[in-house]
């Protein structure tokens, strides 16, 4: 009875209906789409870091996994890590952030290519002269620019010399010994991958390593995949903890505005169910099911609002904003959305029981 109620009362009033069901959709939505962009980034680094075909990642005293210091390493150390037991290739890169998520790597081509198994061409071809760089399909697809073309970055025009499919290490790439006079990190990189002779070796050698040089940063490729985890890093729980709290606040103020104009529109109608013999566990059970309803569309709409998100993310910036479908998330996002809407129908629920039968039925 009560849910037939409801469904008539929603069927004849589509308008507020609908814009009730889509703005509790927004913190639905602005949930599961940051939600998606935190996991997002992180998957696409743990992958990007697998393609570089590394074992170990070695980098400066003091050096954390998602930090990079500019030409903190001395190039020579790649040599002198080569003689370590069962490390048979190490190269070194320079990484220098460009703004936002995205940075630019410098790259000894031949090096990093034997060790990663080299790039896949899309268009062009490798480094020729010390002003190419190679960008990535997502890259290039963000930057609108093709082999041949023109590209800022640092300050400096560069020439795109190759556009090369995604997945290894980072979107762009420069020549090494470029990026180290222009940083002024002459015989310097920030980092050294080490490929060894079994990758079971692995945990063995960072072991052994750590203890060598014990003030640098030290992972094996299967740690630091672990450890790239929105858990691992606290700036990025607090966020989400954030955006979670403002999920919660915007869905209670949208359900309670539009729980409180559904009740004032319905005052007549609730005289005439009380002075039915309505009772007032009845008609505080009318108003929370419909917000339970509200509430579940709300959350279904918000979910179908993530996958355009991402869909127009990929489209306008697929290297920089890489938004996943976090399904894990949607019970979460979902409960929110419910829990909020509930909450904020309680006010309402409270000021429709209390009403005067007779008062109600002369409203108009």
């Amino acid at each position: 009875m009560i849910f037939r109620l409801v469904l008539e009362n929603v069927r004849h009033r589509p308008v507020r209906t609908m814009l009730s069901v889509l703005l509790i959709a927004v913190p639905v939505t602005l949930i599961l789409a940051l939600i998606g962009l935190s996991n997002g980034f992180l998957e696409d680094s743990r992958k990007r870091s697998a393609g570089v075909g590394a074992d170990i990642l070695f980098k400066a005293p003091g050096g954390s996994l998602m930090t990079f210091s500019t030409g903190a390493l001395p190039q020579k150390i790649v040599d002198v890590l080569m003689t370590e037991p069962h490390v048979v290739q190490a190269t070194g890169t320079l990484v220098q952030p460009i703004g936002g998520f995205d940075s630019i790597n410098g790259i000894d081509i031949e090096a990093f290519g034997k060790m990663s198994g080299g790039f896949v061409y899309a268009e062009g071809h490798g480094f020729q002269t010390p002003d190419d760089v190679l960008v990535d399909t997502w890259y290039a697809q963000q930057r609108k620019v093709h082999a041949g073309g023109k590209i800022n970055l640092l300050n400096r025009d560069w020439n795109v010399a190759g556009i090369v499919e995604p997945g290894k290490l980072a979107h762009l790439f420069a020549p090494l010994s470029s990026m180290q006079d222009i940083l002024g990190s002459t015989g310097k990189v920030s980092q050294v991958f080490l490929k060894l002779d079994d990758p079971k070796n692995a945990d063995k050698v960072a072991a052994a390593l750590k203890v060598k040089y014990a003030d640098y940063g030290i992972w094996s490729i299967s740690e630091m995949q672990a450890l790239i985890s929105v858990d691992s890093i606290p700036l990025l729980k607090n966020f989400i903890n954030v955006i979670l709290g403002i999920g919660v606040i915007i869905g209670f103020a949208v359900v309670s505005l539009s729980m409180y104009m559904a009740v004032l529109q319905r005052t007549r109608e609730i005289g005439i169910l009380k002075s039915m013999g309505a009772t007032k566990s009845f008609i505080m059970s009318m108003i929370m099911a419909e917000a339970f309803c509200l509430g579940f569309g709300g959350t279904v709409a918000g979910i179908l609002f993530s996958y355009a998100s991402r869909t127009a993310m990929h489209a306008i910036a697929p290297a920089s904003l890489p938004q996943a479908i976090v399904y894990a998330w949607w019970p979460i996002a979902g409960a929110v959305a419910m829990g909020a809407a509930l909450l904020g129908a309680v006010y309402p629920g409270m000021m429709a029981v209390r009403q005067d039968p007779i008062e109600a039925l002369a409203h108009e």
